[in-house]
């Protein structure tokens, strides 16, 4: 099996993404702080230890992370074209 590239997997979370604000826009936007979050503070940590020190890592982990970092944006950008408002707690 032919592995997925980063382009594709953004676009696959970001369809995920924005099946989960379709269904329950109060837990997406939960999901999507929390994940992306959790995203960024990890790429933020690999990047800086990575400045100290280099490493094998190869650079499709960190486009990866960076891709799952975007992804929650997506998602919600595609749910507020669709015609999708925010709940009266934003």
């Amino acid at each position: 099996m032919e592995r997925l590239r980063t382009t594709e997997l953004f676009l696959i979370q970001g369809v995920l993404y924005f099946l989960g604000w379709l269904a329950n826009d109060y837990l997406a936007s939960m999901l999507s702080l929390i994940f992306g979050g959790i995203c960024l503070f990890l790429l933020l940590i690999a990047l800086a230890a990575e400045l100290i020190e280099p490493s094998r890592v190869p650079r499709r982990y960190f486009y990866f992370m960076a891709a799952s970092v975007l992804a929650p944006v997506l998602g919600v950008l595609l749910f507020l074209l669709s015609g999708g408002e925010l709940g009266e707690g934003f």
